[in-house]
């Protein structure tokens, strides 16, 4: 094969600049992103319950839709929290289930058990949505002159965002920290039970007055032929202000009176919801948070979605602006870039070394055009299997640097030690040297694919992690070994010319460099044939690095993957069971001071009421943002030291309970670092001791040295 490209070097480019072409294109298609797909596809069902207690949510409704979710195809578990007004259920399947195809199984079986849901749950709708389970972004709405409160934000984020970012490419859910503007109605339960009306009264003569109603139409078949248009008549509700909706009647007396809202509660525009609250540094905020859709790309959503902001904002009344105080892709910029960085150096360095040896630009210009052109072509392999640029991927291709540079080093080397030796030209030296060298090129390609091959057959996460890292080695081996075959072997021939014996007897820098690695190189081999004649000596000093090194391996901390210093991380706060949620946001406003005040952040968005443990009025997160990496290069301003400063300021209090996470490595496994698993009560010991058993078990966890803290996520 080698001889066919030597004697057609025009081919031999055509087929190269083919690869090169191939590679180009697929660098503009192919997704970027910071690690593979590694979450399993999850589809999330959230139902609400309005005036439910948690319990009654759990049994009306959770138990419910999980038990139906049971047996459904390729599904791997559930999970389901439960809490006043909502139930939220997670419907986990198998690494590879067609996550479209897992939608409409959980819809089927939905549309099973929703006859056996309260009115109230199915009235409102019950959502089904495709989404990761980590926070790609959070958008914040607040007043620069602290003019608009939360409720104003809230309403304007909802009727000014919300639909344009639920409408971006890659978006799969957009979770809204802030509630809109409402009438709120409250009764007075001693003028209600004087009036002889309930509560239930009141809910039904307010549905009849909301509804819209179709009066009739103009211009239809119903009507005379003469009619002078076609149009719909519908009566305009006049119920839209406070005082609208105190006129309302609720009954009418037979002495000709009647009734009104206004004689038996109190009605005012008020919050929609008053469970929750947020803050971003301090001051009044609505906040949306995005979820990505399973498969989409974080870099390429993210700048849609700034791009979407940027057009609402010249929506945005004065002294309203947005704040970005979450963005995940920032990091995974960082990182694909610093990979970048480094793939560059690496292909710079080769060459230098490969001149400082071979001393023969012409030698060393062979090298360095194959090494672009089988990454090249390993992007465009890639592409085709539906994989992206991540950091494995170019670490994969770090690494394979080498070992494309060490084949096309090997037939040069060959072809020149012909030339000089048996004064042959190029173009035989060529040919006979890859006589010589092609059964070694194609033996050593097949050992090393068969080294890394094996990984991209293994399963579930780590085979997601690791599949497409292998991939990229083989391809850029079987890519390597290709070009040494094709390319490298007609380069040789016609850009190559004849060596003397003079070539590596140079003076000045090269001299002494090939003088110094002469010397080096003798007193190597002799120090070698010493070895060799004390076989036994040497052999027990391996055997004793051998037994060093199985102990450092087995005392060695280890991890799935490490965790980083990615710019953020997340303080939750659990105050004691019926805590007000105005409690729970000062003692929320105690920590983001202590933050703002005595660490490098930038950000701080708060949200009371809600957490990753739950939902609940004594519950509250907070989302930091620090300042850039070149801000706070000191190790005391990473995110470590910042995390451990906070836990023991913050350690011990009576009050409230303080825990601070840092960011999960792994996007889409969960939402911090460490790992979790559900307690379950098989034997139907009942709540007070299946709490009694949690509790015990959570203080032997914190006890055990291995564990940093252990804490209940419900």
């Amino acid at each position: 094969m080698s001889k066919y490209f030597i004697d057609r070097p025009i081919f031999a480019w055509v087929v190269s600049l083919g690869i090169v072409l191939a590679g180009l294109i697929s660098l503009k298609a192919i997704p970027l992103e910071q690690y593979p797909e590694i979450a399993p596809p999850t589809v999330e069902i959230t139902a609400t319950y309005p005036g439910a207690s948690a319990k009654a949510v759990e049994e009306a409704v959770t138990t419910l839709i999980e038990r139906e979710m049971n047996g459904a195809p390729g599904l791997a578990y559930t999970s389901a929290s439960s809490s006043a007004n909502m139930a939220q259920i997670s419907v986990v399947f198998e690494q590879g289930t067609d996550v479209n195809i897992a939608g409409v199984e959980v819809q089927n079986r939905l549309k099973a058990v929703e006859a056996r849901l309260p009115e109230q749950v199915r009235r409102n709708g019950i959502i089904i949505e495709k989404a990761s389970s980590n926070f790609a972004m959070i958008i914040a709405l607040t007043s620069e002159d602290g003019s608009w409160n939360e409720v104003q934000l809230g309403e304007l984020s909802s009727s000014t965002l919300l639909q344009s970012l639920r409408r971006v490419p890659g978006v799969g859910k957009v979770q809204m920290f802030g509630t809109e503007s409402a009438i709120r109605i409250w009764p007075d339960p001693a003028k209600l039970a004087a009036a002889g009306l309930t509560a239930n009264d009141l809910s039904s003569v307010l549905r009849i007055y909301s509804a819209r109603v179709i009066v009739g139409a103009i211009g239809s078949q119903e009507v005379p032929d003469t009619a002078p248009i076609s149009a719909n008549i519908a009566s305009e509700s006049p119920y839209t202000t406070p005082e609208s909706f105190e006129s309302i009647p609720l009954r009418a007396n037979p002495d000709g009176s009647s009734i009104r809202i206004k004689d038996v509660a109190r009605v005012e525009l008020g919050a929609a919801e008053t469970s929750t609250a947020s803050k971003l540094n301090g001051k009044p905020a609505s906040g949306l948070a995005i979820k990505l859709a399973p498969g989409s790309n974080i870099l390429d959503t993210t700048d849609l979605v700034r791009a979407s902001l940027e057009e609402s904002k010249k929506l945005f009344p004065k002294g309203v602006i947005y704040e970005v105080p979450v963005d995940s892709s920032e990091f995974v910029r960082i990182s694909v870039e610093g990979v970048v960085h480094t793939l560059i150096e690496a292909i710079v360095l080769v060459f230098i070394v490969m001149y400082l040896f071979m001393q023969n630009f012409r030698a060393t210009i062979i090298p360095a055009l194959v090494v672009p052109v089988a990454l090249l072509g390993t992007l465009a392999a890639l592409l085709a299997l539906g994989y992206s640029i991540n950091v494995l991927t170019m670490f994969g291709m770090v690494l394979a640097i080498g070992i494309l540079v060490d084949d096309a080093i090997v037939v040069v080397e060959n072809v020149e030690r012909i030339m000089r030796e048996e004064k042959l030209s190029p173009y035989h030296a060529t040919i006979k040297a890859m006589s010589q060298i092609s059964g070694a090129i194609i033996g050593i390609t097949v050992v090393l694919i068969a080294v890394f091959i094996p990984m991209a057959f293994f399963g579930g996460v780590v085979g997601n992690v690791y599949r497409q890292f292998s991939m990229t080695l083989t391809i850029s081996i079987a890519f390597s070994a290709f070009l040494a075959l094709t390319l490298t072997p007609a380069l040789c021939a016609t850009l190559l010319k004849p060596v003397d014996e003079e070539h590596h007897h140079k003076t000045g820098f090269f001299g002494w460099f090939n003088r110094t690695f002469d010397s080096i190189t003798h007193h190597y081999t002799h120090r070698i044939d010493l070895i060799v004649h004390k076989p036994l000596r040497w052999a027990i000093a391996y055997g004793l690095i051998a037994v060093i090194t199985v102990l450092l391996f087995l005392r060695l901390p280890s991890s799935f993957i490490p965790e980083e210093d990615q710019g953020s991380f997340m303080v939750m706060i659990n105050k004691p069971q019926g805590s007000p949620l105005a409690e729970t946001m000062k003692s929320l406003g105690e920590v983001q001071k202590h933050l703002l005040e005595k660490e490098p952040i930038r950000y701080v968005y708060v949200v009371g009421g809600w957490s990753f443990f739950g939902s609940g009025t004594n519950t509250g997160i907070m989302f930091t943002k620090l300042k850039h990496w070149d801000e706070r290069k000191d190790k005391d301003h990473s995110v470590y030291g910042i995390i451990e400063r906070t836990s023991k300021m913050f350690a011990g209090r009576d009050d409230f309970s303080v825990f601070v996470l840092n960011q999960p490595p792994l996007p889409g496994l969960g939402n911090s670092t460490g790992f979790d698993f559900r307690l379950q009560d098989r034997a139907n010991i009942g709540t007070q001791k299946f709490s009694e058993a949690r509790n015990q078990l959570l203080g032997m966890a914190n006890q055990d040295k291995n564990i940093g803290f252990a804490y209940f996520s419900g």
